[in-house]
């Protein structure tokens, strides 16, 4: 059990918001594996890449950072190109889509986009299987490969606990670190380049196809940079939130002005 001056000082050193913006724009210019935050306790490294010790009320901030970026900075330039472009969101404002927005897409796509860029021991395997349930959607075989995936993940650390204590051989971690820089962005990318699908893009031409993604591309290296540092719950976490956001205020203006939707 920690002593109380230990706990103290884990609370002292824990870094402000602002640090922490500094720290991510580090991040970014230059991606890496380590350190972790300081504090973080020695425990079973699986447990907290799961359950990390990142307050809500900080992962909301952040979620509060991201929401006004997007609004007055990246969403503007994404809805210009749109307009130029003549791709419209396929959003509909009469059905919106909660469950998808606050559990299935949040875990769904941080297990296809970030899981493995800490777990990439198994990841061949692992992958096949999130992408599938990505494709497939909120239904009965996606939630199979979910669970699926899940139950690849967490067994090994249950009843056959010993498979798990096998890590990478050195040289193949040394090649990955070297990589990250790489594997963090191409994740990113990727990330954005999904969320095209949620515009019917017409005859948008393609120097336009990024500026219509521009705000799921910085939220991707956001959460991917949580997904690095604190571990993959505060990435589903925190894009849980930052779906939810935006859709509830949106059913909360509908609510007071319901002819905004015709």
């Amino acid at each position: 059990m920690p002593c109380a001056s230990c706990t103290r000082a884990t609370v002292a050193e824990r870094p402000t918001l602002r640090r922490e913006v500094r720290q991510f724009l580090s991040f970014v210019r230059r991606p890496r594996l380590a350190p972790r935050p300081a504090g973080r306790r020695a425990a079973d490294g699986f447990w907290q890449d799961w359950f990390p010790a990142v307050s809500l009320g900080r992962l909301l901030q952040w979620a509060l950072l991201m929401w006004a970026v997007n609004l007055l900075f990246l969403g503007p330039i994404a809805v210009m190109a749109a307009g130029l472009g003549g791709a419209t969101h396929r959003l509909n404002l009469h059905n919106i889509p909660w469950l998808t927005a606050l559990l299935w897409a949040p875990l769904v796509e941080e297990l296809v986009f970030r899981y493995g860029l800490r777990r990439v021991k198994n990841l061949w395997w692992l992958l096949p299987p999130a992408v599938a349930a990505m494709l497939s959607g909120p239904g009965l075989a996606g939630g199979l490969l979910v669970a699926a995936f899940m139950a690849a993940c967490w067994l090994p650390y249950g009843a056959y606990r010993p498979l798990a204590r096998n890590p990478l051989p050195w040289s193949i971690r040394r090649r990955y670190v070297r990589a990250f820089p790489w594997a963090f962005h191409l994740a990113s990318v990727a990330f954005s380049a999904v969320h095209l699908y949620n515009f019917n893009l017409a005859q948008t031409p393609a120097w336009l196809l990024p500026l219509l993604v521009l705000p799921q591309w910085v939220t991707g290296m956001v959460l991917g940079w949580q997904r690095v540092r604190h571990g993959i719950g505060a990435a589903i976490v925190l894009h849980a939130i930052f779906n939810g956001g935006p859709l509830l205020l949106v059913w909360l203006v509908l609510q007071a002005a319901p002819d905004l939707a015709l």
